[in-house]
């Protein structure tokens, strides 16, 4: 597809002042688990390790996201096994991700640092699924599908971070629940997953299915990790696979606490230079961006932005640009990176079409940046409030047009490191100090 040139937009819309820059750091108080992997240890211990016969093969789950230290966690986590005198595997569990191919998948843990030859065992990558059960949820009669590589195990343990989700919100958000229904359901189970979801709501269809996977499924628990406003990990827990259901909640509420955020509810323009999966499932975390854009969810309330420009595709997602969809513009270089049929197999699969669709393309930044401004209406350099994040993960620092700055120049939390002046190399936005 051909889009339209500098010449074709920039005769469109006239050149406008940009407003002054300042470059901030945000760092609102956090804590870190200072001893990850021994406390990996020791709570891998208190899981009923007993109960399983030596040499027992136990499949580890392990996802697409990007975990802080997921490398590292899933290493510890076999070696422990291994240890214990248990025969451990990986089975990758992200639903759809990856294209929905095993090539895809192992694709995506090789890009995490996960791999046979660092973890020292198999990495079982089948796509092929089970049906175990079906289940009616609410006014639905519901497959359930489950990894038939784990299924061949003798005990099934999933790693996983617990988090708000990106598409709702409740009690039971992104987290072991969900890496258990969706993750370890694969394509199919994945996608019988969102259907149910969209019609009967998240939490009553994760609950469901994952009642369902205990019955028919040797669980023996998982290793819940919270992350801090740094993305670094602030704590881990195992939790028993009878306690799912009811201890998430409480993780999930202290992920809440701790979550990156922007220290405004209300900007103009949101110029992101990348997303991608392991950023977010959606590209951009939409708790950050405030859209979810799915059937029978409304928005969050916070924060509100205006527009949101985005740059262009991280190199982990390997093409993934699912989201690219709720951003209102883009540029030609991140759908020159995007690979289409992954996604739309992540597209399809949740449900989520919304986040698969193409938003107005400009060539550079400095049409984009033209067109945006222009599109906010009533226009001022002085006024607008722009912030420019490097992603919705990485809030520590970043950009902010000199109106927020000064409005955010009393909080504690914030410091303006120093001034910057946006400028336009052939097109590319570059920031002078």
């Amino acid at each position: 597809m051909e889009f339209p040139d500098r010449h074709d937009l920039g005769e469109l819309i006239e050149p406008q002042e940009t407003p002054a820059f300042a470059r901030v750091r945000y760092e609102p108080e956090t804590d870190t688990l200072e001893k990850p992997l021994e406390t990996v240890r020791s709570e891998l211990a208190t899981l009923a390790l007993d109960d399983l016969e030596s040499g027992a093969t136990i499949a580890v789950g392990v996802g697409s996201r990007g975990i802080h230290g997921i490398d590292d966690i899933a290493t510890e986590t076999v070696s422990y096994l291994d240890e214990q005198g248990f025969d451990p595997i990986v089975v990758p569990a992200m639903g759809s991700h990856g294209g929905a191919t095993p090539e895809g998948q192992r694709e995506v843990l090789e890009a995490l640092g996960i791999t046979e030859e660092r973890l020292g065992v198999p990495i079982e990558a089948t796509m092929s699924v089970e049906q175990i059960d079906e289940i009616e949820i609410g006014n639905v009669m519901t497959p359930v599908y489950f990894s038939a590589a784990a299924l061949e195990a003798d005990a099934v343990l999933v790693i996983n971070r617990v988090k708000p989700h990106t598409n709702f919100t409740g009690r039971i958000e992104s987290g072991c629940c969900k890496m258990l229904t969706v993750g370890l359901g694969k394509q199919r189970g994945a996608q019988a997953f969102h259907s149910t979801a969209l019609s009967e709501g998240y939490v009553p269809t994760i609950v469901g299915l994952t009642n369902a996977i205990r019955e028919s499924v040797s669980l023996l628990g998982s290793l819940a990790l919270v992350e801090n406003f740094h993305e670094e990990t602030g704590h881990i827990e195992a939790i028993p696979a009878a306690e799912l259901e009811s201890r998430e909640p409480a993780l999930l509420e202290r992920a809440y606490d701790e979550m990156a955020t922007l220290p405004t509810d209300e900007i103009d323009l949101l110029v992101v230079d990348e997303l991608g999966k392991e950023i977010s499932g959606a590209g951009m975390d939409t708790n950050v961006i405030g859209r979810y854009r799915v059937i029978n969810a409304p928005d969050p309330e916070s924060p509100s932005i205006d527009l949101i420009y985005a740059r262009g595709l991280t190199a982990k997602t390997k093409g993934n640009g699912n989201g690219i969809g709720l951003a209102d513009i883009t540029r030609k270089q991140a759908v020159e990176q995007l690979d289409i049929q992954k996604v739309y197999a992540n597209a399809l699969t949740s449900g989520s079409l919304a986040k698969a669709k193409l938003p107005p393309v400009a060539p550079d930044d400095e049409i984009a940046l033209r067109v945006a401004l222009n599109a906010l209406g009533g226009y001022d350099p002085d006024t607008v409030r722009v912030a420019w994040i490097e992603n919705t993960t990485d809030l520590g620092g970043f950009y902010v047009s000199k109106a927020l700055a000064d409005e955010l120049a009393d909080r504690g939390e914030l410091t303006v490191i120093e001034r910057a002046a946006l400028q336009f190399e052939e097109g590319t936005a570059v920031f002078e100090v």
